[in-house]
């Protein structure tokens, strides 16, 4: 089984070039899989449904949002009734929305359980996400028959937060992946019991920028104690930016984790034994 996660969407250009890539990708790599952080994707700022809508149309099976999950406020309506749109698990009791989701496909053994976590360090004061994950992963195993895979998104600030419930987890899910700072780490690796794992997938966006936003705007916020302009996407190429999991359809375990760097600034990374001959077409 095959799985591409896609780094936080940042506006229109990131918004672009997953919808150039992901359609190639799903065909070239056989992709079993879909899942995509788009809490950034509507100028930066949040999700809209019209873009959840074109997201799923191009194949996506799951969005995941963050911090910015409420920024547009059609949203709410909108994530809860739409279970494929996940916000962080650790908000309090009675958010709108959810932080899991679970999906079903003919042609996938076992269903594909997502969750998302935001972290704390550094960020809004929410409940516990070790405490959070421990409770809604309680009725999903990997070693029952029909789950095919867990994956667990970590939206956070610190890698070391998100390396500890990376280890937290180890055994127990097949991948933890880290969300938020819009920069790709370098440390795809499978931990001691088997778990997948990488502190930040980076972001679909345009890397000539600060974090996917216009840069001297960004600049002027750390120069200046005066407000400045309302930060808004850099709107060069963008880079596709994410992760590929080949995951065992015995265990749910991965058998490999590789970065993911398509198209704009960046460096390309194609895991091994898959092509780049599609990108002519992109």
């Amino acid at each position: 089984m095959r799985l591409l996660y896609c780094g936080d969407v940042v506006g229109r250009p990131g918004r672009e070039v997953v919808q150039k890539l992901i359609p190639l990708l799903i065909q070239h790599w056989a992709l079993d899989w879909v899942v995509v952080n788009a809490e950034n994707a509507a100028s930066g700022f949040g999700v809209t449904p019209q873009i959840c809508d074109d997201l799923f149309a191009l194949g996506v099976d799951i969005i995941v949002c963050g911090n910015h999950t409420w920024d547009q406020k059609d949203i709410i309506p909108y994530i809860a009734k739409q279970p494929r749109l996940i916000r962080p698990l650790n908000y309090p009791e009675g958010t709108p929305g959810n932080g899991l989701c679970v999906l079903s496909k003919p042609t996938c053994r076992g269903q594909l359980v997502v969750a998302q976590l935001m972290g704390r360090l550094f960020m809004e004061p929410l409940d516990d996400p070790f405490v959070a994950i421990e409770k809604a992963l309680q009725p999903y195993r990997l070693s029952h028959p029909s789950i095919g895979a867990i994956l667990v998104d970590v939206h956070g600030e610190a890698t070391s937060e998100k390396m500890a419930l990376g280890h937290v987890l180890d055994g127990r899910v097949t991948a933890v992946i880290g969300t938020h700072t819009h920069v790709p780490t370098a440390d795809c690796q499978l931990l001691p019991k088997g778990t997948a794992y990488q502190s930040d997938a980076g972001m679909c966006g345009d890397y000539d920028s600060v974090i996917g936003m216009e840069k001297e705007a960004a600049i002027a916020r750390f120069k200046k104690r005066i407000p400045t302009p309302r930060l808004s996407p850099a709107l060069g190429e963008a880079s596709l930016c994410g992760t590929f999991l080949d995951i065992d359809d015995t265990t749910g375990f991965a058998r490999s984790i590789h970065p993911v760097r398509l198209l704009g600034r960046l460096s390309s990374s194609i895991p091994p034994g898959l092509s780049s001959n599609f990108l002519s077409l992109a």
